[in-house]
């Protein structure tokens, strides 16, 4: 007979958060499978829908170690996915350990560029034309691209025919330092509230309000007339067809050994904090 899920840490909240540890950004789909399986592994019942009901029982447990499971949105699908989070670190020098000064530095432009652009993408000759104006340690432009590709793979950064943006994860992750340091220039989505890069703007210069483009596929999505629904004047933009991800990603249990070893590495230091503390806050009931 298998027990029911409680709001009490136990081994599946446990299973839950080790695998977390070892990747950068689950989907929403792939955070509910890992749900049920860590649920069917240590023989506690399933309930479909409390995925935030979970995990909220394993963010009461970091929140000594400002640490959380954070919900953010993919701008490219509108999916929601969740990514571990560092919280006493905001900024980008939660990175240190993985990227050198000038790299980080080039990080930094790449970001900045990538907010003030109109449609939250940056092409990579701006990106490696900002590099000549570092600070730090100079980089050849060879040494830039391998770094370009280096955020791509660790995915802090996406990229698509050269045009690169911010991934999911860096949104997640990066939110509080973005808000901070782009106050002025950083906007909310007026549909789903999350931060917005890739998205359409109101054209009536006293409303300007951003729509994620999964957002205004799905707002406007029907109607003859799509008008603003901040200020109500006609909303001029194309309107994109509403994003279905027929490949739906496997789960990250099954993903190839190979990934699964350089999420572990990118998670080494997550890994070892967790080592540290876990019998202190999650104490194992055999």
């Amino acid at each position: 007979m298998k027990a029911k899920m409680s709001q009490q840490m136990g081994d599946s909240h446990r299973r839950f958060l080790q695998t977390m540890m070892g990747c950068a950004v689950l989907t929403g789909r792939e955070a509910e499978s890992l749900l049920r399986y860590c649920c069917e592994a240590h023989n506690t019942q399933y309930v479909p829908h409390k995925l935030d009901d979970f995990i909220n029982t394993i963010n009461s447990k970091l929140q000594p170690l400002f640490m959380q499971i954070r919900k953010g949105m993919c701008e490219d699908s509108g999916e929601q996915c969740y990514a571990l989070v560092n919280m006493s670190q905001s900024d980008i020098t939660r990175m240190s350990s993985d990227y050198a000064d000038n790299e980080l530095e080039l990080f930094r432009k790449t970001i900045e560029l990538i907010v003030g652009s109109e449609n939250g993408r940056i092409s990579s000759t701006d990106i490696l034309n900002s590099a000549d104006s570092l600070t730090t340690k100079k980089m050849k432009k060879s040494e830039s691209e391998q770094l370009l590709n280096r955020l791509v793979n660790d995915k802090w950064l996406n990229e698509n025919q050269g045009e690169y943006t911010l991934s999911t994860r860096c949104i997640i992750e990066m939110e509080q330092y973005i808000h901070t340091m782009y106050e002025d220039q950083v906007k909310k989505c007026q549909i789903c509230h999350h931060i917005a890069f890739q998205c359409q703007i109101c054209d009536n210069p006293a409303c300007g309000i951003k729509i994620h483009n999964p957002c205004v596929a799905r707002f406007f999505k029907e109607k003859t007339e799509p008008r603003c629904p901040a200020c109500g004047e006609f909303w001029p933009h194309e309107i994109p067809s509403v994003h279905i991800d027929q490949l739906i990603r496997e789960i990250i249990m099954f993903r190839s050994s190979r990934e699964v070893r350089q999420s572990r590495q990118r998670g080494l230091r997550r890994e070892r904090l967790f080592d540290l503390s876990t019998q202190m806050l999650f104490p194992h009931h055999s």
